[in-house]
C-alpha cells in the first residue's frame, strides 16, 4: 500500500470515525473498571455507544448478509466485536470466564498506555494543514510516496528508567533511531533537514563519566543514511537540577542547563535553510549603532582575523542573525493549555514534551509555507502544531494512542476528529 499527503488528505481518511469508536469503547470500559470490576455485558455496551453518537439504534438493528452463508449479522455490533478482539490481543480487555458476550478490562489495561498493533494504521486527527497517525513510524512511513522537507523529532531517549510511554535501552538506541528514520530520510527532498532533539543525560553505568552515544548516532546517521551534519544547536532551558546522583548527590558533575539538537542535511550545497526567517530583534545598543551611521572606529584583532573600520555595522536590517543557542523555557501556553485539556479528559500527560517555540523556530529557519514536516515519534503533537501555525502541511505518528486523543486539545477549533482505517492486519 503506498500513499501520498494528498490521498490520505481525501476522503479514504475521513469515510469513518473507526478511531473515536475505539477510543469510545476503551474509555467506556476504562470508566466500567473505576466504577465496579469492569464488567460489561456487549447489549449495554452497545446502547451506552449510542448514546456517546458513535452508533445509532439504526446501525444496531440493520442487519446484512455476511459471507457465503449468507447469514444476517449487525455490521455495526461486528465491527464492535472486531475492536473487542483487537484489544485482547493488545492486552486492554479479556473476556469474562464463561460469560458470553461479557468483556472487562484486563489488568494490564487499567494503567498503560495503548500501543498500537502491529498492521493498524488509523487517522488520530486531520486539520487544514495537516494529521496524525495511531502507527508505528517505521511501518507507515515506509508506505508514505511524498517529498518531506523536514523531520522535526524527539524521539524517547535511553534512559535507565524507562518513561511510561517505553524506549530502547542505550546498547540499542543507535540502530533503534537509524532504522526508524530511514523510511522518511529516503523520502527527504534535495537539501531537506533533520532536526533532532536527544538527551544530553545519558551517563555510563554506574560512573559520573557521559555516555558517547550522541557521537555513535552522529557518525551512524552519516554513515548509514547518508547525512551531514550542519550544526548541533544548544537548547538551553530552565531544565531542574539533574544529573541527581552525579551533581547534588555525589558533588563530582555540574548541573546540566541544555540539550543538543542536530540538524542535518542530505545536502549541504542546497540545503533549504534560510536565517532571515527566524531573525531576532535589535538590542537598543545596536539599534542606536545603526541610527548614527555605524562604528566611527578603527580596529585590528587576532593577528588580521578581525578589522573594524569606519561605517562597519551602519546599514539598517530588520533584525540580528540568530545564534546557535535556542534559551527557551520548558514550559509555555500551549503546553499549559494542553495540560488543562488533558486533565479535564482524563487523558494522561506526555512526560518529556516540547516547548512549541523550540518546535516553531526550527520549522521557520528549515522550511517555506507550504512545505512538508514530518514527526515519527509526535506524542502530543508539539510539532503538528508548530507547522500548523507557521501554515506548514505536516504528519505525525505515534504509537501512544492516549498522547495522540490529547494532542487534540492543541487544535479543537481547526480539526476534524477522524480515525478511517487504513490498514488492518
Amino acid at each position: 500500500m503506498s500513499l501520498s499527503f494528498a490521498s490520505a488528505k481525501s476522503s479514504t481518511f475521513g469515510a469513518h470515525a473507526q478511531l473515536n469508536l475505539f477510543a469510545a469503547v476503551q474509555d467506556i470500559y476504562s470508566q466500567a473498571c473505576s466504577n465496579g470490576d469492569g464488567t460489561i455485558p456487549n447489549a449495554a455496551l452497545y446502547q451506552e455507544l449510542v448514546d456517546r453518537g458513535q452508533l445509532t439504534a439504526d446501525d444496531i438493528k440493520t442487519k446484512c448478509s455476511i459471507g457465503r452463508s449468507g447469514q444476517r449479522h449487525s455490521l455495526a455490533t461486528r465491527k464492535v466485536r472486531w475492536l473487542q478482539q483487537t484489544m485482547k490481543t493488545m492486552g486492554i480487555l479479556e473476556r469474562v470466564e464463561g460469560v458470553r458476550g461479557q468483556w472487562r478490562t484486563s489488568a494490564k489495561g487499567k494503567d498503560a498506555l495503548t500501543m498500537v498493533p502491529p498492521g493498524v494504521t488509523l487517522l488520530a486527527l486531520d486539520t487544514k494543514w495537516g494529521y496524525a497517525i495511531w502507527a508505528d513510524c517505521k511501518e507507515f512511513f515506509t508506505t508514505l510516496n511524498e517529498p518531506l522537507h523536514l523531520i522535526l523529532t524527539s524521539p524517547p531517549f535511553p534512559l535507565a528508567k524507562a518513561r511510561a510511554y517505553g524506549g530502547p535501552s542505550e546498547a540499542e538506541y543507535v540502530s533503534f533511531i537509524v532504522r526508524s528514520l530511514e523510511p522518511l530520510v529516503r523520502n527527504l527532498v534535495d537539501g531537506g533537514s533533520l532536526a533532532l532533539n536527544i538527551s544530553n543525560d545519558i551517563f555510563e553505568r554506574g560512573l559520573p563519566s557521559r555516555s558517547l552515544y550522541k557521537e555513535r548516532l552522529v557518525l551512524a546517521l552519516n554513515s548509514a543514511l547518508g547525512l551531514s551534519l550542519m550544526d548541533m544547536v544548544v537548547w538551553k532551558s530552565n531544565k531542574p537540577p539533574g544529573p541527581m546522583q552525579w551533581a547534588s548527590k555525589n558533588r563530582v558533575q555540574l548541573n546540566v542547563a541544555w540539550e543538543p539538537v542536530y540538524w542535518f542535511t542530505n545536502n549541504p550545497k542546497k540545503v533549504r535553510s534560510n536565517n532571515q526567517r527566524i531573525l531576532v530583534p535589535h538590542t537598543e545598543a545596536q539599534k542606536k549603532l545603526i541610527a548614527r551611521g555605524g562604528e566611527d572606529r578603527t580596529g585590528v584583532w587576532s593577528d588580521g582575523a578581525y578589522r573594524l573600520h569606519p561605517g562597519s555595522y551602519s546599514n539598517p536590517t530588520e533584525g540580528a542573525i540568530q545564534k546557535n543557542v535556542f534559551e527557551i523555557g520548558n514550559t509555555c501556553p500551549s503546553q499549559r493549555r494542553l495540560r488543562k485539556y488533558q486533565m479535564e479528559n482524563g487523558l494522561p500527560t506526555h512526560g518529556a514534551s516540547m516547548p512549541l517555540e523550540l518546535a516553531s523556530r526550527f520549522v521557520k529557519f528549515l522550511t517555506e509555507p507550504g512545505d512538508l514536516v514530518a514527526d515519527p515519534f509526535g506524542g502530543s503533537l508539539t510539532t503538528g502544531e508548530a507547522a500548523e501555525i507557521n501554515e506548514r502541511r505536516w504528519i505525525c505518528t505515534d504509537r501512544a494512542l492516549e498522547y495522540l486523543l490529547g494532542g487534540r486539545g492543541r487544535f479543537q477549533s481547526n480539526s476534524t476528529a477522524g480515525g478511517a482505517v487504513l490498514a488492518a492486519a
